[in-house]
């Protein structure tokens, strides 16, 4: 689930600095010598598995400002940040202007590298949830758009894409949570109906003695408090699809009217004094076995068979676990682009953990928990202890505090036996905070080879606040960066 950088430069010895920074943060690497062999792998089968790409533009042969001009116009969602040692105005404008995301002088900080590659990686999330929110709305989602490869899942999007081809109602079981609103809006993107209005009905949600004038609406003045016409369901997807969810809810004396709309392809909104034509397209979808509604009375025998003509089954998330990387993956880009969140993945551990979960909720309970374990998380990857309701594990928070330093001293229990800072003096009493701030920041320091932007994030502070303290402490602040 990381994510994969492509270093494109001609100094091997630039590669290789950036390949260690890039992958100090977690990030896999791939790296290119030239324009034509980035331009390949870009572009190739595997260019998908290609997340950024980090381009030098000087380079001998097909130039950094070609590649990345013809990358865009095969490639224009892949993210390009560019780096040159010649920072000129000019040049800043034309790579911007051709299409990078960003434009980096060398040379530059890892940490200017790396804002700059999560950056370009937000933006494409949010750039990939827009897409995807704009084609629920208008209708166009497609059966490529669904999450998951799972072969119980290839079935059903064969069915669906059959189904699509004409104008059949089409009957989607399942359980709750399983996706089945996602399917239909797919049948209706597969169809000539794509584009169309995609009008849902929650059948079990809508007031019993609301459902007639909900679905074929109502003129002005027909009953008590009907005070100006309504145009019911049915017309609103005129030309449509209308999705009849839990149709299984519908009461009988609805189940009669809906059947005479399918049979006649008109409505009669209650109070009109003639019938209204629609052409719609019907998809309907349930959890319950409507076969037994039918035996015990509940519903509809002629109903039933007039819509159950095409039937899907979604097999529930217990039966499609391989999907479940993908689903975490595309719940943790949603999550991390609407809340601002700057989560990266989920570790072994983890995936093991809510692969092997039964999931009574499927889908809908697998994001749930996603994004609550994204907000328990103190981390950049989701931890078995995120998911203290599946895991069992008391979930790890950080006590927040006004003063950074003593959060980290209360956070983190330090003893002489599990660590060189010790907390008593020789005597056995307490060294005052003063004298443990000092020897933790000298020990950080000495741990993490003198790197003080791996210090300060390690001690939970700025760097100008670890600065100040070092100057405080009667550290040598030279010697320190220079370590």
């Amino acid at each position: 689930m990381g994510k994969t950088v492509l270093i494109v430069d001609d100094d091997p010895t630039q590669r290789r600095l950036i390949q260690a920074v890039v992958e100090k943060s977690g990030f896999s690497t791939l790296q290119a010598d030239n324009g034509d062999t980035a331009y390949e792998m870009a572009t190739g089968p595997d260019g998908s598995n290609i997340h950024v790409m980090l381009l030098d533009l000087v380079m001998p042969g097909r130039g950094g400002m070609e590649t990345l001009q013809d990358v865009i116009k095969k490639c224009p969602e892949m993210p390009i940040i560019v780096l040159t040692g010649k920072g000129s105005i000019d040049t800043v404008v034309t790579a911007m202007q051709s299409g990078a995301r960003d434009f980096i002088v060398k040379p530059a900080s890892p940490e200017r590298i790396i804002v700059s590659i999560r950056n370009a990686l937000e933006i494409n999330t949010l750039v990939g949830e827009v897409t995807r929110l704009k084609k629920t709305s208008d209708g166009s989602l497609q059966f490529k758009d669904l999450i998951g490869n799972a072969s119980s899942m290839r079935s059903v999007i064969a069915m669906g894409e059959r189904g699509a081809k004409a104008n059949i109602p089409i009957l989607i079981t399942g359980e709750s949570g399983v996706g089945k609103e996602v399917v239909a809006r797919a049948i209706q993107g597969a169809s000539e109906r794509v584009g169309r209005p995609f009008i849902t009905v929650n059948c079990g949600a809508i007031p019993e003695n609301l459902v007639e004038s909900i679905l074929f609406g109502h003129e002005k003045g027909s009953f008590t408090g009907a005070n100006a016409k309504h145009m019911g369901k049915f017309q609103e997807a005129s030309g449509g699809t209308l999705f009849l969810d839990e149709v299984g809810e519908l009461p009988l004396e609805m189940q009669v009217k809906l059947l005479r709309v399918l049979q006649e392809g008109e409505v009669d909104p209650i109070g009109s004094k003639r019938p209204v034509k629609v052409d719609v397209r019907i998809i309907s979808a349930t959890n319950r076995d409507m076969a037994d509604d039918v035996k015990a009375g509940t519903f509809r025998e002629d109903l039933y068979y007039r819509l159950n003509v095409f039937p899907i089954h979604v097999p529930p998330l217990r039966n499609r676990l391989e999907d479940i990387p993908a689903l975490i993956e595309h719940f943790i880009k949603r999550f991390n682009a609407a809340e601002r969140l700057s989560v990266s993945g989920a570790d072994s551990e983890t995936l093991k953990l809510l692969k092997t979960h039964d999931w009574p909720g499927n889908i809908r309970q697998l994001e749930n928990s996603i994004f609550r374990a994204m907000i328990l998380s103190d981390g950049h990857t989701l931890r078995p202890h995120d998911f203290p309701q599946i895991s069992g594990l008391a979930p790890v928070m950080t006590a927040a505090s006004d003063d950074p330093m003593k959060s980290l001293m209360t956070s983190v229990e330090i003893t002489q036996e599990d660590t060189e800072v010790s907390i008593l003096d020789r005597d056995g009493h307490l060294r005052t905070l003063e004298d443990i701030e000092r020897d933790l920041i000298q020990f950080a320091i000495e741990n993490y080879s003198g790197h003080m932007s791996e210090v300060a994030r390690r001690l939970g502070i700025g760097r100008s606040t670890l600065y100040r303290k070092v100057r405080e402490h009667g550290m040598d602040v030279d010697d320190v960066r220079s370590a």
